[in-house]
């Protein structure tokens, strides 16, 4: 807010992470659409508060932008910042495991390029009643799409024991799952959880102070475990990272950017089968059907500068990769 408390303008509420990679990235696909067909498509798979999508309008004027996004609020705020540009736009309420199907209701055969910046956006985690973040009080919900699921209180409140630890130990990394699980169904029998709050003195009651000094604030797993679950965070980026290759045209490029190692591993696992022969080991040639329909853009993972740090703390933990459609998919 600013001091007349008014609400700042979403360009100042919003640096986007890596953002002169990630347009430098898809800028070649951008430009060889605009050269081939006079326009280029690119979709903006997590819009956001639109801070990629509106540099490469701006830097591209014969781009035509899909922005999507589950979070209706995000998608009001990132209309407001693109409406200089909304005769280039379609912006959808939608997750991004819809891409294929948003892209053909909206009558394009192909796109020149996929944008995924994935993992909790700026908006959700400034926006305290979003219940997102551990470092203040706020309702226990973590949808990024509040008009539809369950809440992360929901998740502590129902779920069994083993359950939780499944989720705490598998989605968030935590080696004192079970100390964590057990916590909050004790707890929880005297009181359901509603805020974020009440979680945070839960998890606090078992994890040890000296864990906090190596591993950082003691709910900080706990909690990306629970907005992975509740928003069904991988199981949506499994089903869209393919639906996203298949949808770019030779020559087109997804960049994907992720926040913790669920997410990286299973870009890095679509873009290496895409990105090597299918064929079988001994076989004397390689038939078109397995040659590898897409060429690798990144070497490993890259990372963002000190610079960049400096400038955004909360790039420091993003990994990027980047591929680029060389054939296409033989037809079954």
């Amino acid at each position: 807010m600013t001091d007349d408390n008014t609400p700042r303008p979403t360009s100042e509420r919003h640096l986007p992470v890596l953002l002169e990679r990630c347009v430098g990235l898809l800028a070649p696909s951008i430009q060889a659409g605009i050269d081939q067909r006079e326009r280029a498509v690119v979709v903006d798979c997590t819009l956001g508060m639109g801070g990629h999508s509106e540099e490469m309008l701006k830097r591209f004027e014969g781009l035509h932008l899909i922005g999507l996004d589950r979070d209706e609020q995000a998608l009001a705020l990132a209309g407001e910042r693109l409406a200089a540009f909304s005769d280039r736009t379609d912006l959808v309420h939608a997750v991004y495991d819809e891409i294929d199907e948003v892209v053909a209701d909206l009558g394009f055969e192909a796109v020149d390029g996929v944008l995924f910046d994935l993992g909790v956006s700026s908006l959700q985690l400034d926006e305290r009643e979003r219940g997102f973040a551990y470092s203040f009080d706020a309702p226990l919900d973590m949808r990024m799409d509040t008009s539809r699921g369950p809440t992360a209180a929901d998740v502590v409140n129902t779920y069994d024991e083993s359950d939780l630890v499944r989720i705490i130990r598998g989605w968030g990394e935590e080696k004192f799952a079970g100390r964590i699980a057990s916590a909050m169904v004790r707890d929880r029998a005297t009181r359901p959880f509603t805020t974020t709050g009440e979680l945070v003195e839960s998890i606090r009651s078992v994890v040890p102070a000296g864990a906090a000094r190596t591993g950082g604030h003691p709910a900080k797993r706990t909690f990306q475990a629970l907005r992975i679950e509740v928003n069904e965070e991988l199981d949506v980026l499994d089903r869209a990272l393919p639906a996203a290759m298949d949808v770019v045209g030779i020559g087109g490029r997804v960049v994907v950017m992720s926040y913790h190692s669920l997410e990286d591993k299973l870009t890095k696992k679509h873009f290496s089968a895409g990105s090597k022969s299918s064929a079988p080991v001994g076989f004397p040639v390689e038939l078109e059907e397995h040659k590898a329909r897409f060429k690798s853009l990144t070497k490993g993972t890259e990372k963002p500068t000190e610079r960049e740090i400096d400038e955004n703390p909360r790039a420091a933990s993003a990994k990027l990769r980047a591929v680029e459609r060389i054939l296409r998919r033989s037809p079954a």
